[in-house]
């Protein structure tokens, strides 16, 4: 692989790959790297690149992870042996090699307009760390949810109108209009008692 572009290239739509994580998706908690061992130790670049390239290389896997967006990395040598903490021309020396450190990177389409390198198996392992940020994200929710949905049935018990959570999907309707029309408001007894009348009223109409 020859010496990479210095600039960020504009290219026309559809020439390369789009990258499919948004610059605006951000991983602020991501403390540690999902790490296949087997699939490393069974690629081609740990086997066949000199040990310092390998060294290098891995080290821009994990600047990737840092990156703009999530497991890119610039199309920029100063950019780049900056980040490896390499003066320039040892950089562009090692970029010579037979196997360099971007071995396996590629230019991609970002949506924040840049042309970045990206790598599959580091484009693999963001993408599934913001699914699980995602998942755990939405698992959350629901467990909030939950127990305000279980907070507002007991406080409808307390105030003497258990009759009303017979009624199928009240106390799911009742606190959405709870959200709607006292967000953020403490659900102290006398404020649900008076937001159902209001509810009651409104429903009834």
């Amino acid at each position: 692989m020859g010496n990479q572009s210095t600039a960020i290239q504009l290219v026309e739509a559809g020439d390369i790959e789009e990258y499919p994580i948004s610059a605006g998706d951000r991983l602020d908690s991501h403390y540690f790297l999902q790490w296949n061992l087997k699939r490393w130790r069974g690629s081609e670049f740990r086997k066949k690149a000199d040990p310092e390239v390998g060294w290098f290389g891995f080290q821009l896997f994990c600047i990737a992870q840092d990156g703009s967006p999530i497991g890119t990395l610039p199309c920029d040598d100063q950019q780049l042996a900056f980040d490896l903490n390499l003066p320039l021309e040892r950089w562009q020396a090692l970029l010579k090699r037979d196997i360099t450190p971007l071995h396996g990177w590629r230019k991609v389409q970002c949506d924040n307009g840049e042309i970045r390198f990206a790598h599959p198996v580091v484009t693999e392992v963001a993408v599934e760390a913001l699914g699980s940020k995602k998942r755990n994200a939405a698992a959350a929710e629901q467990r909030r949810l939950n127990k305000r949905l279980a907070d507002l049935r007991d406080m409808i018990e307390r105030i003497g109108a258990k009759q009303l959570l017979t009624n199928p999907g009240f106390i799911e309707r009742f606190n959405d209009w709870l959200e709607r029309h006292h967000g953020g408001v403490q659900r102290r007894e006398g404020m649900v008692r008076t937001a159902l009348d209001q509810f009651m009223v409104e429903n009834a109409q």
